[in-house]
């Protein structure tokens, strides 16, 4: 049995996008419950090197946008990165969901062998369509989604497996 394109990409965006805004309520709570700056949460890294928490969300949206895009052969969206709040963020995360779920089933269906080109930089890379999604975006989004989660947990904010997971 195979699995369509589209039920390899677009739910599993949207289930980890939604747990994502959940935490980012969470974490807001436990910020001013606390009394804790949110930019101290905002711009917490795991460590000096890597993206803030806010880049992370915001790169994990942008993976989850571009690769549905992609997939179903329609131009990306352009978000500007001037997310500053949790509500920002979560106004972001619920335009790439909005975004994502606009899109036809059977556009991203078929999409397997579709050419893929991306670039970041001056790094180029072609896929076909089935090994873009399963070996580069969804690996990709989940590593920042999977760090935003674990930045939010190293600063105290009370989520677990149950939160990154939401609702399937």
């Amino acid at each position: 049995m195979t699995i369509s394109m589209y039920a390899a990409s677009v739910p599993v965006f949207r289930q980890i996008l939604t747990s994502l805004g959940e935490i980012l309520t969470k974490a807001e709570t436990h910020a001013t419950e606390r009394k804790i700056e949110p930019a101290a949460l905002l711009q917490a890294r795991l460590y000096p090197d890597m993206f803030a928490f806010s880049r992370q969300v915001q790169i994990a949206a942008d993976f989850a946008k571009g690769a549905c895009a992609r997939l179903a052969g329609v131009e990306v969206p352009k978000y500007e990165d001037t997310e500053q709040s949790f509500a920002d963020l979560r106004a972001r995360i619920a335009k790439t969901i909005a975004f994502i779920e606009s899109l036809p089933k059977n556009q991203i269906d078929g999409s397997e062998a579709r050419e893929i080109n991306t670039s970041a930089g001056p790094n180029s890379k072609t896929f076909t369509g089935q090994v873009y999604l399963t070996h580069y975006a969804l690996p990709q989004f989940m590593f920042h989604a999977t760090t935003a989660y674990a930045i939010l947990r190293h600063n105290g904010v009370e989520i677990g497996k149950r939160d990154f997971m939401g609702k399937f």
